[in-house]
């Protein structure tokens, strides 16, 4: 199972500045994942929190066998869920829908991307779905 993590405020989607985050709802990104992964037998599940802990705890339950995180504002300070990720032995990688270079000077920083295998960033929700495709392949070895 590929776990999906989305970090604060993407339960807002939708209803955040769409000029900078479309008019699709988070609701309308999972339709998208989950269509990809039936579609090419893959099994997700998703996880959605505002809190640090809550991630922290999920990704800790260590359940799955690859992991894509949007760690939301988080990724530009929480060393706490860079170590959780860090522990975590499973293929990886950081999705932002945002160009996060692209934006204002402290967003231009990660500090969870160094425990990922790779970072995509500014292709909206089709990052998810590289995302997917990357992890389909690693796991299949």
């Amino acid at each position: 199972m590929i776990l999906i993590i989305n970090g604060p405020n993407l339960n807002m989607l939708g209803k955040r500045p769409k000029d900078i985050y479309g008019a699709e709802t988070y609701e309308d990104l999972k339709n998208q994942i989950n269509h990809f992964a039936q579609n090419n037998s893959i099994d997700v599940e998703f996880f959605q929190s505002n809190s640090e802990g809550q991630i922290i705890d999920r990704i800790q339950k260590l359940d799955f066998e690859a992991l894509i995180i949007n760690p939301g504002a988080y990724t530009h300070y929480s060393y706490a869920i860079r170590d959780a990720l860090e522990i975590v032995n499973v293929p990886k990688v950081e999705v932002h829908i945002t160009n996060i270079m692209a934006r204002e000077s402290f967003r231009q920083t990660s500090v969870t991307s160094s425990s990922c295998d790779g970072v995509i960033s500014g292709l909206g929700f089709y990052g998810y779905i590289l995302a997917l495709e990357y992890l389909k392949q690693k796991l299949k070895g």
